[in-house]
């Protein structure tokens, strides 16, 4: 898995985030946190993700969910949630971790992560994409 690793690298080097790698050349990067990164390569250049290799801080649910739907081929992650473990179980998607959490904790680390809490109910990528995106919405407004 040269472009998992390839991503992985990147990841670890530059502090990103998320770095999503296709054909030997990054097609995405972030330093963002949470699950911004993922919902907006999704979001924004979901047919080109399609084959691609992944490597993300953490994995919860919800990101698992959003790289299946994405037809992510490969996948390294620190850390992963066990709901996100099923997830991956269930696809087709190659998946390498460095540790396993019961599930991803919220940033005060008080709890469980609010998108991880809002993909326990569902399976389906456009309605978890639909409550993301108010997520973020509502998320915006509290800084503003």
């Amino acid at each position: 898995m040269k472009e998992l690793d390839f991503a992985k690298d990147v990841l670890e080097k530059e502090a990103y985030t998320l770095v999503i790698v296709k054909e030997g050349k990054v097609i995405f990067s972030s330093k963002d946190k949470g699950i911004k990164p993922m919902y907006t390569a999704v979001y924004s250049i979901k047919e080109k993700l399609e084959g691609a290799s992944v490597a993300d801080r953490i994995i919860g649910r919800a990101a698992a969910i959003l790289c299946k739907y994405a037809k992510i081929k490969a996948l390294y992650t620190k850390v992963i949630s066990d709901s996100a473990v099923s997830v991956l179980k269930n696809s087709d998607i190659l998946f390498r971790y460095e540790e396993k959490s019961l599930y991803i904790k919220n940033r005060d680390q008080t709890g469980i992560c609010p998108v991880e809490q809002l993909s326990q109910d569902i399976d389906n990528p456009i309605i978890l994409i639909d409550r993301i995106k108010s997520f973020l919405e509502d998320r915006k407004k509290e800084n503003i």
